[in-house]
């Protein structure tokens, strides 16, 4: 029998349940992209067998390391997440060169990017012109509403995170039963296509590695759900079972409706096509507005979730200890919320290349993964008889397959971006390594302070 992890003074309060936890691990992955990146990846990959074969592979890869972060999440359940495993399994510099990026830029791009296509979003339906100064002003709002949602608790958060993810789960459902009982698609569409270059290939494996981002911030707030060494591993697995039916279901559907040579075409969000040929132009407007709402909700498990880095990392000494307080009210990471929130409003007024900077920071996101996934093979040495409420099915061949696939994914996009003469990912990688002599600086100043 496992043992009840148990609060410690001045903890983050348990209060996260499992309907809170699942919508939280859908509605972080599941924002534009299913939406949006279809018709892309149908102009580089101009092949369905190919198309379904990546989302099914990269599907795959995700649960086998879901599942593998499930075990690290019921042996590790604190705040932080990806962040604890590497501290715990290779101590203090990997885990600070993991937060630093995640503080000053991943989560703040992510955070910027998700309210700025939210907000054209908005305008688009709303029929207002989409200025920069209008996208930013709506974006900057939606940023401020969240934040201080998520700075009033976790559960004003995770409710929010459960109404956006059901709103979300259904417009995907809605798709995929329409296209099949209601569409005059074909079957045929599914097995028709071209040739396939190696360069789009690798910037398809980009797009659909990019969608799939995001599961991964659960981890983050095992500190607060309730009874995690129980809940967690349901969580995740329900969690990444249901991301995975939707993204290959809604790209069947996608395919089903028109041959992928229309499909690379769509130059709006290829769902509202669909649900347009499908229930007409009010099924159009609908899905739009679907599509808001769950950007929305993306939106806020990134400012629900993440902030947990810095905060763990304040309570290590590894950062500012003001990053570490807790709210003595709402017992939320007050300053870590509202710093994330506000570094993000300045990427919304200073940046406008999103684009590069998603493809730029997933490979060094997904990168810091391979370490948290093989984290469970240092552990299982450095911590043999510690209770593991779960432990990882398959194994060692699940997490080997996670970090094959990665390998070879990661490897992919970054020759494919290189070939093109586009070199972020490098760059990307390089600001990830300034981290080591920036964990050393710190270390010095602390001793001298």
């Amino acid at each position: 029998m496992t043992t009840p992890v148990q609060a410690q003074p001045h903890d983050l309060r348990r209060v996260i349940g499992f309907a809170g936890g699942t919508a939280l691990i859908v509605g972080i992955t599941i924002g534009s992209g299913i939406f949006r990146t279809p018709p892309t990846i149908a102009g580089l990959v101009p092949n369905p067998l190919v198309i379904m074969g990546l989302w099914t592979a990269f599907g795959l890869i995700s649960i086998c390391g879901a599942l593998t972060v499930a075990e690290l999440s019921t042996l590790l359940p604190r705040a932080g997440g990806v962040y604890v495993f590497l501290r715990e399994a290779y101590g203090d510099a990997a885990a600070f060169v993991f937060g630093w990026l995640y503080v000053l830029v991943t989560t703040p791009t992510a955070v910027a990017s998700l309210a700025t296509v939210f907000a054209e979003f908005l305008l688009n339906l709303l029929g207002i012109p989409s200025s920069v100064t209008t996208v930013q002003l709506v974006a900057i709002a939606a940023i401020i509403t969240l934040t201080g949602a998520n700075v009033l608790g976790a559960r004003v958060g995770a409710a929010v995170s459960e109404v956006t993810t059901l709103v979300k789960v259904a417009a995907l459902a809605a798709i995929i039963l329409g296209a099949f009982l209601l569409g005059h698609g074909s079957l045929a569409n599914i097995t028709e296509g071209g040739t396939v270059q190696g360069g789009g290939l690798a910037r398809a494996v980009a797009a659909v590695i990019w969608t799939y981002d995001g599961w991964i911030a659960v981890s983050m707030i095992a500190g607060e759900v309730v009874a995690p060494e129980r809940l967690m591993k349901r969580i995740i697995i329900v969690g990444m079972l249901v991301i995975v039916t939707l993204y290959v279901g809604a790209n069947l559907a996608y395919l089903y409706m028109m041959p992928v040579s229309i499909m690379a075409e769509q130059k709006e969000a290829i769902a509202r096509t669909v649900m347009t040929a499908i229930a007409g132009p009010a099924g159009g407007v609908l899905i739009m507005l679907a599509i808001m709402t769950s950007v929305y909700g993306a939106l806020n498990g990134n400012l629900l979730a993440k902030p947990r880095v810095p905060y763990a990392m304040a309570r290590d000494g590894l950062i500012f200890s003001l990053l570490g307080k807790t709210h003595p009210r709402w017992a939320t990471p007050w300053a870590a919320v509202l710093i994330q929130g506000v570094v993000a409003i300045i990427m919304v007024l200073t940046l406008r290349d999103f684009d590069t900077l998603t493809t730029y920071f997933v490979v060094v996101e997904w990168a810091a993964l391979i370490f948290a996934v093989a984290a469970v093979f240092v552990l299982r040495r450095k911590m043999p008889d510690a209770p593991r409420p779960f432990r990882t099915p398959l194994y060692p061949w699940a997490p080997l397959f996670f970090l094959l696939g990665t390998v070879v994914g990661l490897s992919a996009i970054v020759g494919g971006q290189i070939q093109v003469g586009n070199y972020s990912p490098i760059y990307g990688l390089g600001i990830a390594a300034a981290g080591f002599p920036v964990h050393y600086l710190w270390k010095r100043l602390k001793r001298i302070a």
